[in-house]
């Protein structure tokens, strides 16, 4: 058959056939469908197997002139083919026979002859016992034959597929092989022609031992290649590949061509060839970086301008177009610098492939068993995992590598590329333009435009103000364009972020301002000024700053032309009387004039303008008519203005930035009486109060632990006695509107979540209970149900970290004429440790973990002993992990936080336990997107059995990836460990100066000599007060005898002349306050016990005094009082009252921290159990669970971790309620109902009533537990003593009927005469003078009873007790019948109760109080 022959060429077979088809004129089906031999289709096909038979142009390095040449090359890629497949076998045999030491190589165009020979083993010369022939015609002149075919054989070397060299014999007239096996002492050549169709019988001779080499001659067949000779460009191709084959072996292989050695021993040598090359063309020589990694990988890197070049080799095989193996090099190379640039320009935005066109990278590598895209092998496809090898650059080379010039490159690049970007966004003058929400000036982009101003406002309301304005000065050539929020700091911004920034793209082409222009005038803009009319708060000058900080940032010499940049300020502070109107543009301003009235402030209404939208559009018309005055210009005076901007927004200036923060001095304020304001001026004395308020909001104070939105929902909740459960959307809006919060309350109403929060990882006590869903360890918090839905109260523990008895000594905050939080707040332990705290604010961040309360009052106690503090390590509440220190160093710790697992069997791990703010929800996540080094799954299955509070996950795995997790450290696997330190804890000191602490033992140390000074305070006032209140009962006991003997009338008497003449019998005169000058100021309408709260008990709060308002005390006595019983009980009183003062007198601060701590150690007590309980439930529930699946009950191994310290203080909601039943304020209520109803007239009961209620005041004095605050600064001190029993004692008298009263107190709760109290009742008492003195008695102490949520001092309850001081809320028990004093000793251990029908009738009460 001849078609069979394979000696038959592709030309026979196929062109004659066709030839004699074409003269028949038809086709036949054989003709038509065909089947050819592997050696017909190769000829036929051949670009398949060695690449294209045309001639291509392509830019190629080339060997000639003895150098390397990039120049365009003209050659037949299937010839370069053939003769690289027989020099990559000569190179692999060196992989096969280490000692091979040679590789000669002949390019003889004259004879169109290609001989390669190589030293080291030859092929074995014999006969294969399966096919029959010699191996060495076997493996030249038969197809598919090949010994690398073995594919779980790693090998190294070039040929894979079995056709290589049969190639090279099937494109050559003629094809010699001949080796010498020295093994077998044989000697072999034979002779193939006519493309491999022909073959001469094998030549067999003896050799000597040592001889052992191979050599391939061959004779390319040029008429398949479209050639007739060996052209120019194949030979120096040819040659240029000889010298890669000497690079790629090195030293230990001599390498010529045609006779002559090639001078490259290195593959550095072998790079030096193009670097000289390159060099040619450049002032400067190249750069040259070389790392040989291992005995498989070297790598050498230069720099490329613009584009990416490479040089590559895989076992010999020149990569031209690179692969997975230059990729995995050069990524290291790209993530490296990446780094490096975008650390130095924050906006460059650089990406790996940006630095890839800025490299030249040279890689010869031996692989195992490589892939390539296609037979040519131009590109290598192994997936880097199946290299066998690892290239691991060093950070010498990289480092090396960054100092090259490449990153100075990349940044000129990115520098080029923004200003290209930036360009695409350019404005341009134009009449018109069209821009949402843009009301342009008439005359905007003509020929006036000079005279045209821009008004940018902050927001829409903002611009309807200066709509209205427009009225006044016309729209020709006024425009406003409302800003969204804050513009962007573009001097941090990466391009793409300014690009896409809608804002900034609208001012361009608004202002007309092109990118990289330098403006001497505003010729060529569409209007000549740009006016910030912003709010005067805060923000307002922040987005003013951010303003300035774009020009500056583009286009600084604007800045310098007069009057382009112009601010409209707006008044903050209107003060008004009659027809009199002041205006105030600072607030520094409006405290001197406040001063000034000193107590002439009557008749001025205070009017506090905090955002442009409170302004009417009468009086935008009004700043408009006036813009002189509201009008200010800024102005460049020198360099020193720009240095001040670039210190406000650029991140460079960070430690100036805190320098300059660091000098802040209070009261610092810009005098906007002036015309003109320097940048310089505006930084420094403007908008540092912006910098100063966002540090304050974020960096909490060392004294309290809180920020102050956080300090405003805990003085809100103490001032509405939060101990009835509110909605957070309802309680977030009492919080706005008594704490002057300005910011949103979608913000406000995460921070109240924030602290109630008690999953792991949040607080270690949640200061207020979180009774719904408030976030879990699911999704960290995130989960939380939105604040309408979710409710909360104050915790049961917050009250006794801050105690009632600190309130009257803190220094409370005033704004907009009303009294907000105090400075902060002073707990009994420093909770800035016990629930942590980060945040990041301008030029400080903090981090400070949670530590454990009980290590912290442990180190308290020992600080009260005179002891040393023990070293105190970050715990988190309910936490199984461990943490463990593992650096210490001058400025902190480091701790390493693991979590918990254990080995179930061969194929199961369980996973109890996360690290640190490590959520489940992303956890899971993260363990089924985990994959093995084969992009399989690593978890057959992943079985989560968690539960709000707790972890359980159960991971299936194959025994192969249980080994592999082991070797490489489970716990690093899976991810279980995260470091935190100690090393950022910034602060506000009590003085309201950041400070940085090392540990936080020094926070502990320097919180502690300042709560010991408060306890001192304390003491001091409790005792003042309690002598005050002594003095007070002495003068009663004193004037009723007076009374009663006759020595003293009173009735038909002028007031006046009693004063006089209790003053000349020497009474002590008790007189009432006025209001302080700033409520007066701002005409408050707060009620008087609100007042009593937040003014009256704070120290140097400027009160007056009402005149003629000294005796009122005694004057106010109802007639009742004005018996012989009465007397008897003062004077029962007062013999109480001296004993409360010796105890006080002996009693030292250390003492009183003592008992405050002890109370803190009962209340962690209690949380620690229901946390016990609540574990013990999730133990149980999940048990069952894992019962109910099937799943494994015992594990193999645990990761061996430390005990968890003993849990503290954080109570699950169920039990803190009933805590917090017990507390203080939700005892009151039952008193305050009690006090409506009708006791019988039993006389001994009333009798026994009263001296059952003394002898509880005289235990509680005793013990010092003390309220808050009062109406009468003198006092201010008994205030700080009411407590659960003081509400016992006074008001737990009523036993039945509880709901009645309740609804008769609503009825009368509104506003009404307070003084008319005392007389009304008394009229409703009995004839029986016994019964009458009782009931008397008993409504007074109740109407100044804890239960006002504003005031329940001792002293105010005394105060009314005599009808002298009545308040709003006092109203609310006026009316209800008094005389039920017989009931109340049964009634003392209900009002202790957690629950009862009186509370809730009470807390509807307080509700509707806090509605209106």
């Amino acid at each position: 058959m001849a078609t069979k022959l394979p000696l038959q060429t592709s030309n026979n077979v196929n062109v004659a056939k066709a030839a004699a088809a074409a003269s028949r004129g038809g086709k036949t089906i054989e003709e038509m469908y065909q089947k050819k031999s592997q050696l017909e289709h190769i000829l036929l096909r051949p670009d398949t197997y060695i690449g294209s038979i045309e001639k291509h142009t392509q830019t190629l390095w080339v060997y000639e002139n003895e150098e390397m040449v990039n120049r365009p090359v003209t050659y037949v890629p299937g010839l370069y083919k053939i003769f690289d497949e027989i020099l990559v076998n000569a190179a692999d045999n060196k992989q096969r026979d280490p000692k091979m030491d040679s590789v000669k190589v002949v390019i003889d165009v004259a004879q169109n002859l290609i001989s390669v020979c190589n030293s080291g083993d030859g092929v074995p010369v014999e006969i294969h016992q399966e096919e029959g022939v010699y191996v060495p015609e076997m493996i030249f002149g038969h197809l598919l034959t090949s010994s690398n075919y073995n594919d779980n054989e790693k090998k190294t070397t070039g040929g894979r597929n079995g056709y290589g060299a049969k190639l090279t014999n099937i494109f050559s007239t003629e094809f010699t092989i001949e080796t010498a096996d020295g093994k077998r002492q044989k000697q072999y050549k034979q002779v193939f022609e006519n493309n491999m169709g022909k073959k001469s019988e094998p030549v067999i001779t003896k050799c000597s031992k040592s001889d052992n080499w191979t050599k391939v001659s061959f004779k390319p067949d040029l008429g398949k290649f479209g050639m007739t000779h060996l052209e120019d460009d194949v030979v120096a191709l040819m040659s240029k590949r000889v010298f890669d084959i000497a690079g790629c072996l090195g030293k230990t292989v001599k390498v010529e061509l045609n006779g002559k050695r090639i001078p490259i021993k290195s593959f550095t040598d072998y790079v030096d060839l193009y670097l000289t090359a390159a060099n040619k063309s450049r002032t400067e020589p190249l750069p040259r970086m070389v790392e040989k990694v291992n005995d498989r990988w070297e790598v050498c890197v230069s720099i490329s301008e613009g584009q990416f070049q490479q040089v590559s080799f895989v076992n010999s095989i020149a990569t031209i177009k690179g692969g997975t193996h230059v990729d995995y090099v050069t990524s290291q190379i790209t993530n490296y610098i990446v780094g490096i640039v975008n650390k130095k320009n924050k906006t460059a935005n650089v990406k790996a492939h940006n630095v890839k066109n800025h490299l030249w990278v040279f890689v010869n590598s031996l692989i195992d068993n490589p892939a390539f895209d296609s037979q040519t092998k131009e590109t290598l496809t192994l997936r880097q995992s199946s290299f066998g090898s690892k290239c691991e650059l060093s950070e010498d080379i990289l480092k090396k590598v960054a100092k090259s010039g490449v990153v100075e490159n990349l940044l000129s690049w990115a520098t080029f590329k923004q200003s290209k970007d930036l360009k695409k966004s350019d404005g341009t003058k134009t009449d018109r333009v069209q821009v949402e929400k843009l009301e342009d000036a008439n005359k905007a982009g003509g020929k006036e435009s000079q005279r045209c101003t821009l008004i940018l406002t902050e927001g829409d309301s903002a611009k309807a103000l200066a709509m209205a304005g427009m009225a006044v000065v016309g729209r020709d050539y006024y425009g406003v364009f409302p800003l969204r929020g804050k513009l962007l700091n573009v001097r941090e911004a990466t391009t793409t972020q300014i690009t896409n920034n809608k804002e900034i793209e609208n001012i361009k082409k608004i202002l007309g301002l092109k990118q990289n222009m330098v403006y001497e005038n505003v010729n060529s803009l569409r209007y000549g000024h740009m006016m910030i009319m912003t709010d005067q708060d805060h923000d307002g000058s922040h987005i003013k700053g951010l303003l300035i900080n774009f020009i500056h940032s583009f286009w600084p010499t604007l800045l310098k032309v007069p009057s382009f940049l112009v601010e409209f300020i707006t008044p903050i502070v209107k003060a008004t009387r009659k027809n009199e109107v002041l205006s105030f543009y600072s607030m520094p301003e409006y405290e001197s004039w406040k001063e000034s009235l000193s107590g002439n402030a009557t008749g001025w209404t205070i009017k506090y303008y905090k955002g442009l939208g409170t302004s009417t559009s009468k009086e935008g018309k009004e700043y408009f008519g006036n813009l002189d005055i509201h009008k200010k210009d800024f102005v460049w005076e020198d360099e020193q203005d720009g240095e001040a901007i670039e210190l406000a927004f650029s991140k460079k200036k960070i430690e100036a930035r805190k320098n300059w923060l660091s000098h802040f001095e209070p009261g610092t304020h810009l005098d906007q009486k002036q015309q003109k304001i320097s940048f310089s001026d505006f930084v420094n004395k403007e908008l540092i109060l912006f910098s100063m308020a966002d540090l304050q909001r974020s960096i909490p104070s060392m004294v309290d632990g809180l920020k102050p939105g956080q300090r405003k929902i805990l003085f809100c909740s103490f001032k509405r006695n939060f101990t009835k459960e509110a909605k957070v959307a309802q309680f977030s809006g009492y919080v706005s509107e008594h704490s002057a919060y300005h910011h949103g309350e979608q913000s406000l109403a995460g921070t109240i979540i924030g602290m109630a929060q008690d999953y792991v990882g949040s607080n270690n006590i949640n200061l207020l209970q979180p009774n719904g869903q408030f976030g879990t360890r699911n999704m960290g918090g995130k989960d939380a149900a939105s604040p309408r839905y979710i409710f909360t109260k104050l915790s049961s523990a917050t009250r006794v970290l801050f105690p009632k008895d600190d309130d009257v000594l803190l220094n409370y905050l005033n704004e907009d004429g009303q009294k907000i939080e105090p400075t902060w707040y002073m707990p009994i332990i420093p909770t800035v440790l016990v629930n942590g705290s980060e945040g990041i604010g301008t030029g400080w961040s903090t981090f400070i973990p949670n530590y454990n309360p009980r290590d912290i009052v442990a180190n308290i106690r020992r600080l009260l002993n005179g002891e040393s503090m023990v070293a105190m390590d970050p715990w988190y509440r309910n936490f199984k992990g461990t943490i463990e220190k593992t650096a210490s160093k001058e400025g902190g710790s480091t701790y390493t936080i693991t979590g918990v697992y254990e080995e179930i069997d061969e194929t199961i791990i369980r996973v109890t336990e996360l690290p640190i703010r490590r959520w489940s929800e992303d956890y899971k996540q993260f363990l089924e997107a985990l994959k093995t080094n084969n992009n399989t799954p690593y978890f057959q299955s992943v079985k989560a059995y968690n539960d709000d509070r707790s972890v359980d996950f159960e991971l299936h795995l194959s025994e192969e990836n249980m080994m592999m997790a082991r070797q490489e450290g489970i716990l690093k696997m899976l991810k279980l460990t995260t470091t935190i330190a100690t090393t950022n804890m910034h602060l506000f000191d009590e003085n309201n100066l950041i400070k940085k602490y090392a540990s936080p033992e020094q926070i502990v140390e320097e919180f502690f000599q300042l709560r010991l000074q408060y306890y001192e305070k304390r003491k001091r006032v409790i005792l003042e007060n309690l002598e005050l209140e002594l003095l007070k009962l002495e003068n009663k006991v004193k004037f009723i005898l007076g009374v009663v003997s006759g020595e003293i009338i009173v009735n038909n008497r002028k007031k006046s002349e009693l004063v006089q003449e209790l003053g000349q019998k020497g009474f002590t005169p008790f007189p009432k306050k006025g209001k302080p000058v700033e409520a007066a100021v701002a005409g408050a309408t707060d009620s008087a016990e609100e007042e009593s709260e937040e003014t009256s008990g704070v120290p140097g709060s400027r009160s007056t005094f009402i005149s003629g308002s000294e005796y009122d005390y005694l004057l106010s006595l109802a007639i009742a009082t004005l018996t012989l019983e009465k007397v008897q009980e003062l004077c029962g009183e007062r013999d109480k009252m001296e004993k409360a003062v010796e105890d006080m007198k002996k009693a030292t601060p250390r003492s009183l921290w003592f008992r405050d701590l002890e109370s803190l150690d009962a209340e962690l007590d209690k949380l620690d159990q229901e946390d016990a309980e609540a574990e013990k439930e999730i133990e149980k529930a999940q048990k069952k669970l894992r019962a109910k699946a099937g799943a494994p009950k015992g594990g193999k191994a645990a990761a061996p971790r430390k005990q968890a310290p003993k849990k503290t203080t954080k109570a699950a909601s169920s039990s803190a309620m009933e805590i917090g039943d017990n507390v203080v304020e939700v005892a009151k209520p039952k008193g305050r109902q009690g006090a409506k109803k009708k006791a019988p007239a039993a006389a001994p009961a009333d009798v026994k009533a009263d001296d059952d209620e003394m002898m509880d005041l005289a235990q509680r004095l005793a013990q010092y537990n003390f309220g808050s605050t009062s109406e009468n600064p003198s006092k201010a001190a008994i205030s700080l003593n009411d407590d659960d029993d003081d509400v016992v004692v006074e008001v737990a008298a009523p036993a039945k009927g509880g709901r009645k009263p309740a609804a008769a107190s609503k009825t009368v709760k509104p506003p009404a005469a307070p003084r008319k109290r005392g007389p009304a009742a008394s009229k409703k008492q009995p004839a029986a003078e016994v019964v009458t003195v009782s009931p008397e008695k008993k409504v007074r102490k109740m109407r100044s009873s804890p239960f006002n949520k504003k005031s329940s001092s001792v002293l105010g309850r005394l105060a009314n007790k005599e009808g002298e001081e009545e308040s709003t809320e006092t109203v609310a028990v006026e009316t209800s019948s008094r005389p039920k004093r017989a009931n109340r000793k049964q009634m003392k251990y209900v009002l202790s109760d957690s629950e009862s029908e009186n509370d809730s009738e009470f807390d509807d009460i307080e509700d509707d109080e806090y509605d209106e």
